[in-house]
C-alpha cells in the first residue's frame, strides 16, 4: 500500500445520480443519497461524476452542478474526488478547476475514448489537464470501455508527473495489478471491480471505488477489515455474499435496480429516473428490486 495521500484512501462510492422525467438533477433526491452513503454506508467518501453518476450523458452545467450539491451537502465529512475526463480536454480543465475552487481533494480522469488515441496522445492529456489544475489526479483506467489499455511502463510515464498519484483499476488483469503495486508501492491503486473486492485486497490496494456501494457499503467495509485482519475465510463468504447480491443487480439492470434499493433504503424524495437515453425501471425491475431488498437486506 502506498504510505501517502490517507485521506483520499479506502471504501469509496461512485456516486448515483436520480433525475426528473425531462432529464433534471433531482437535487433533493442526490442529497439523500450523499447522506445515506456517507452516514449509514460507512464509506470514505464519494467519487463524484463517474460512468454511475451517467455523467456522460450530461452537459458541462449539469456536472458542475452535480459538484456544488454534493460538496454542499457532504462538506468536510468524507474525501471527494471529481471525475472530470472526457474526449473534450478544455471541458476536463474546466471542470477541474471548478471541483478544485469548490474543495475537492483529487480530480479523476477517465481516459480519452471512442477516438483511437495514441498512448503518447493520452498521456499528453493527463499532463495537459494536471498543469491546468492545482490538485491530484487519479487516472481512471477502463479499457473494457474505452478501449485503451495502459501497460506497466506506460503507467510509470503516467506517474512521472509528481500530481498524478494513482489509479482507479477497473480491469480483471490481476497480474497487471500485482505488477503495478510492486513496481509502485508510493502511488495509489483503486479497485474498481466491486465483485473482485477481496482478490484486490490481496494485492494491497489502498481502496475502491464502486457503484454498489450506494447500497452494500456495510458488506464492503467487513470484507476489507476481515481481510486487513488475515480472516480471508470470513471475508470470503461475505465476497460470496456480496457476489449473489451483485450478480441478482446486474440481471435486473444495474443502474435502475441500484436506484430503486436507495428508494426502499429511504432515499425517496423525488424521482429516481435514469437519464435518457438509459432507460428508467420497468414495473417488472420495480418489483424485482423489491425481492433483492428483501432477500439481502432484510432476510427472512
Amino acid at each position: 500500500m502506498s504510505s501517502t495521500h490517507h485521506d483520499i484512501k479506502g471504501l469509496i462510492s461512485a456516486l448515483l445520480v436520480p433525475f426528473t422525467a425531462e432529464g433534471k438533477i433531482n437535487e433533493k433526491g442526490l442529497r439523500q443519497i450523499v447522506r445515506h452513503n456517507l452516514d449509514k454506508m460507512q464509506v470514505d467518501g464519494l467519487y463524484v461524476g463517474g460512468s454511475t453518476g451517467e455523467n456522460f450523458m450530461l452537459d458541462t452545467a449539469s456536472k458542475k452542478e452535480i459538484f456544488a450539491i454534493v460538496k454542499d451537502e457532504a462538506g468536510d465529512k468524507g474525501a471527494l474526488i471529481a471525475q472530470i475526463g472526457s474526449p473534450n480536454l478544455y471541458e476536463a480543465i474546466e471542470l477541474g478547476q471548478y471541483a478544485t475552487g469548490l474543495g475537492y481533494q483529487a480530480i479523476s480522469a477517465v481516459t480519452p475514448f471512442y477516438y483511437k488515441f495514441s498512448f503518447e496522445e493520452v498521456k499528453q492529456y493527463y499532463f495537459d489537464i494536471v498543469a491546468a489544475v492545482d490538485n491530484r489526479m487519479i487516472v481512471y483506467s477502463i479499457p473494457f470501455l474505452t478501449g485503451m489499455d495502459i501497460g506497466l511502463s506506460q503507467f510509470g510515464e503516467l506517474f512521472a508527473n509528481p500530481k498524478i498519484v494513482g489509479v482507479k483499476f477497473t480491469a480483471a488483469d490481476f497480474y497487471l495489478l500485482e505488477r503495478l503495486r510492486s513496481a509502485y508501492p508510493d502511488h495509489l491503486i483503486y479497485s474498481g471491480f466491486d465483485e473482485m473486492l477481496l482478490p484486490a485486497l490481496v494485492n494491497r490496494v489502498d481502496g475502491a471505488i464502486g457503484s454498489t456501494y450506494n447500497v452494500n457499503g456495510i458488506r464492503a467495509r467487513q470484507i476489507i477489515d476481515l481481510a486487513a485482519a488475515g480472516n480471508y475465510a470470513e471475508a470470503l463468504k461475505m465476497q460470496q455474499e456480496s457476489n449473489n447480491l451483485i450478480a441478482d443487480i446486474l440481471a435486473n439492470g444495474l443502474y435502475p435496480t441500484l436506484k430503486q434499493l436507495l428508494v426502499l433504503c429511504g432515499c425517496d424524495s423525488g424521482p429516481f429516473l435514469s437519464r435518457k437515453p438509459m432507460a428508467s425501471a420497468t414495473p417488472a425491475q420495480i418489483a424485482r428490486a423489491r425481492e433483492i431488498y428483501a432477500r439481502y437486506f432484510y432476510p427472512s
